[in-house]
């Protein structure tokens, strides 16, 4: 931790009068009793916005938030800096400790980044919190402007930070030190008397944005002394520029929407061009919250779908993305989150898994790991279709297993035997939510996921029996583990 107080910085004349300004922008936008929080990190950005927070707004309405990565020895020490510093001022305090793995396929920088935001937005929810104010500054924006264009980023990434951006489920994120630059800071901190930490990973050029900070942008300043202005001013030219592409997207996603939510159609997406098709799938899959696709995932997905349009074959089309993969199925194209058959185990040559027994004894849930899924049997009465006798439950052990082909099913609206394949086909259920697991009692087939329970396994004595019943239901994991 290191302690700043130098009496020979000048306090900057605009830099107190800017952020004034700038909070007083950001709180008209907000009601009167509205709670905010700080991402306070304890460095010197947030430890400035803290203060000016505190001035704008008094402590009662604000919140600090900590985010414990432990990936610094230091860390703990940060932490104890953060909640006594938040408890001098009279603002409230919260930290949440998260995990990242120093060797994290995506990078350090990426999964702490992921993960922080995770933690601030789960600590917004829990205090009830209307907006987080983020303290990334002008010299921030300018190294994101430059690391996008370096990785050949589109519009959405040289727009970089926006001021104000609402997330998805989260409260709105605010910017309000994008018109400062780091020194107006650091005058404001040296002003007002300001401790904050250094943390020693801003000095390891081994990652890309802190090469940019100590090795590039010294040189461009040298150079090129508006540079920072003239790349603010190219991220919001290429906002704009989004804005209108997302404009587009919108109407073309309206155009294109399908009887089924979340998804849109096979045949109004492949009749657009590359570009605006393109255009489409980003904006499409931002609103359903999935992380960008890089542009030859994209490309790839698109050719997909241009091939089974002329093929006619729905099951050839393959594209896995951010544990999501993309599927066509009657003309509508969608991403399913359901196991594929690639992902489960294997238990035997040429099967995935084996028969799975239970000796029923009133149990409400039987879980299944092998399907990532549970069984459950809850009381209902025998005017539910989906209902049995607990007697046919415990007349012989239930056996869950996999699908071998073949197998029928009577379907009593049409008053006759029919295979679970036409049945499935007949339903409009797509083949990859067909692998289930159905239920036998015995050798006798009871009940079959997504179709129902197969009433001619019941004896007519038993069916005519008052009860107890129970309802059968196949539930699946909601997430792949």
């Amino acid at each position: 931790m290191t302690a700043h107080s130098d009496s020979g910085h000048s306090a900057g004349p605009d830099a107190g009068r800017i952020l004034r300004d700038a909070l007083g922008v950001v709180l008209s936008a907000l009601p009167g009793d509205a709670r905010i929080a700080i991402a306070y990190s304890g460095g010197l950005d947030s430890s400035v916005l803290l203060d000016a927070a505190v001035r704008a707004v008094g402590a009662d309405r604000l919140y600090a938030f900590h985010v414990h990565h432990g990936l610094s020895p230091n860390a703990d020490a940060w932490l104890a800096h953060c909640d006594a510093t938040a408890r001098a001022y009279g603002v409230s305090f919260d930290a949440r400790r998260v995990d990242v793995a120093p060797d994290d396929g995506a990078g350090v920088e990426a999964a702490a980044r992921d993960a922080r935001y995770r933690a601030l937005d789960a600590m917004c929810a829990a205090h009830a919190v209307h907006s987080l104010w983020l303290a990334q500054h002008a010299d921030d924006q300018a190294e994101t402007v430059l690391l996008q264009l370096l990785r050949g980023a589109g519009l959405a990434g040289l727009a970089a930070m926006a001021p104000a951006r609402e997330v998805a489920g989260g409260v709105t994120r605010v910017r309000p030190l994008l018109g400062l630059l780091r020194v107006q800071l650091e005058r404001y901190a040296h002003a007002h008397d300001l401790r904050w930490i250094e943390d020693e990973s801003n000095a390891d050029t081994r990652y890309a944005r802190n090469a940019l900070r100590h090795d590039v942008m010294p040189a461009l300043s040298a150079h090129f002394p508006g540079f920072r202005e003239a790349l603010a001013r190219t991220a919001a030219h290429a906002a704009s520029a989004q804005g209108l592409l997302d404009e587009l997207a919108r109407g073309d996603l309206l155009a294109a929407c399908a009887t089924t939510p979340d998804a849109i159609s096979h045949t109004a997406l492949v009749a657009l061009d590359d570009a605006r098709a393109l255009n489409l799938l980003r904006y499409w899959m931002r609103s359903l919250g999935m992380p960008a696709a890089s542009t030859a995932r994209l490309a790839d997905a698109l050719r997909q779908l241009r091939e089974i349009a002329r093929d006619g074959d729905d099951h050839a089309l393959r594209v896995d993305h951010a544990g999501r993969t993309l599927r066509c199925y009657r003309g509508e194209v969608c991403w399913d989150t359901a196991t594929s058959a690639a992902d489960l185990p294997r238990t035997g040559e040429g099967a995935l898994r084996e028969p799975v027994q239970l000796s029923w004894r009133g149990e409400e849930i039987w879980r299944l790991p092998g399907w990532r899924g549970t069984y459950v049997f809850a009381a209902a009465d025998e005017s539910d279709p989906d209902a049995v006798p607990e007697s046919v439950l415990q007349r012989a052990p239930l056996v869950a297993r996999e699908r071998a082909g073949g197998e029928r099913l009577r379907d009593e609206a049409a008053n006759l035997s029919r295979t679970l394949k036409n049945l499935f086909q007949s339903r409009g259920i797509p083949a990859w939510e067909r692998d289930v697991p159905l239920l036998y009692s015995g050798e006798t087939l009871l009940f079959v996921p997504r179709i129902g329970v197969n009433r001619s396994a019941l004896g007519d004595e038993e069916a005519a029996r008052p009860g107890p019943w129970r309802r059968i239901e196949w539930r699946e994991d909601l997430q792949i583990a």
